[in-house]
């Protein structure tokens, strides 16, 4: 499936999710830039406040996996699709550049945090929490926001999002109470791809439309 804009997927995704949710205590949550775009129009129809979550990858040169990754309050966790074996040779050969990036990216996602507009856990307890992308390519994000979340007394959590990959699907069914995908995807492309319209603006202006949520109620 191919979407003219986020945007658009963003409103196909609030028409599926507004019946149930309408009158419930939800909470819309952001994983990137893109999924900003998407979850405003969820947030707008469910007149509920919009965050982020930020989330960065850690990658190995030369390696097409991330080896792990890091959340804003400087969790780290190693990506699960490798194993452990996996795991303890690349971290072995390579550390000091993975202390190195874990530094580098947590200082970077503090100078966006100075911005606003994203998570407060406080923000989110008893809440249906409702974590949305423009797309899943692989689950690692979702998994990273999933232990961030842990410390949580949310109420349910749902993954919205308009295309996610097969492997990325079979790690909601695991983690989600519930899953709204408009489209799984064998051979997942890059998420742009799915879009006629790159319709995703620079940080400054998702924060705004963070911030603005309320004004956009319908």
């Amino acid at each position: 499936m191919y979407f003219a804009s986020r945007l658009q997927a963003g409103r196909m995704l609030a028409n599926r999710l507004t019946p149930k949710y309408r009158y419930e205590n939800c909470a819309v949550v952001a994983l990137n830039d893109g999924g900003v775009m998407v979850g405003a129009q969820i947030a707008a129809e469910l007149h509920c406040v919009l965050t982020m979550i930020l989330v960065e990858e850690i990658n190995l040169p030369r390696e097409p996996v991330a080896i792990g990754g890091i959340t804003q309050d400087g969790t780290f966790s190693y990506n699960k699709a490798l194993s452990q074996g996996e795991i303890d040779e690349m971290s072995g050969e390579n550390f000091q550049f993975i202390e190195q990036e874990k530094f580098q990216k947590l200082h970077h996602m503090h100078e966006l945090l100075g911005s606003g507009g994203l998570v407060s856990r406080e923000l989110l307890r008893g809440h249906n929490i409702i974590l949305v992308s423009d797309g899943f390519k692989t689950s690692f994000g979702l998994e990273m926001a999933i232990e961030f979340l842990k410390p949580i007394n949310y109420d349910k959590l749902i993954v919205a999002a308009p295309l996610a990959s097969v492997s990325a699907v079979d790690r909601m069914h695991i983690s989600a109470d519930e899953i709204c995908c408009l489209s799984v995807v064998e051979n997942y492309m890059d998420t742009d791809h799915y879009y006629d319209k790159h319709d995703v603006p620079d940080h400054d202006t998702v924060i705004k439309t963070i911030e603005n949520i309320i004004l956009n109620w319908k």
